[in-house]
């Protein structure tokens, strides 16, 4: 149990660089997220639905800084400044950023609806009919 506990909370894992192809995947992962928060932005200033707009309202500020966090975790990770480049600060991200995207997608899934025009058709035969 020790061993569990000291692999995820150690201040300081390991040697990392930035050559490295995790690091600089996870870079452009965290760069992509910066980035789409922008295009979420974009987005939600040329929709149309309210309904929408109004639930997709969080979703650019929650990309950005989840982006952010992820670089940061990173470069410290490189530069093994001690208590965030500990293991469980990134499981707690991944964590968070799952439970987000799930939340999300369940309040999405309920909440969202689309308004109907309603036509209404005359019948000339209508006033002829028995009530």
């Amino acid at each position: 149990m020790k061993q569990f506990l000291v692999y995820w909370l150690w201040p300081n894992p390991g040697m990392w660089t930035y050559g490295d192809k995790k690091i600089l995947m996870a870079i452009v992962l965290c760069g992509i997220l910066v980035l789409l928060s922008f295009t979420i932005k974009f987005w939600r200033s040329q929709l149309q639905n309210s309904v929408t707009r109004s639930l997709s309202n969080s979703w650019s500020r929650a990309t950005f800084w989840f982006g952010i966090v992820g670089l940061i975790l990173i470069v410290s990770r490189v530069e093994t400044i001690q208590f965030l480049s500990m293991r469980v600060l990134w499981a707690l991200w991944f964590l968070s950023f799952f439970l987000y995207a799930v939340f999300q997608l369940i309040q999405f899934r309920r909440r969202h609806y689309v308004l109907l025009k309603r036509v209404h058709v005359v019948d000339e035969r209508e006033r002829y009919l028995p009530h």
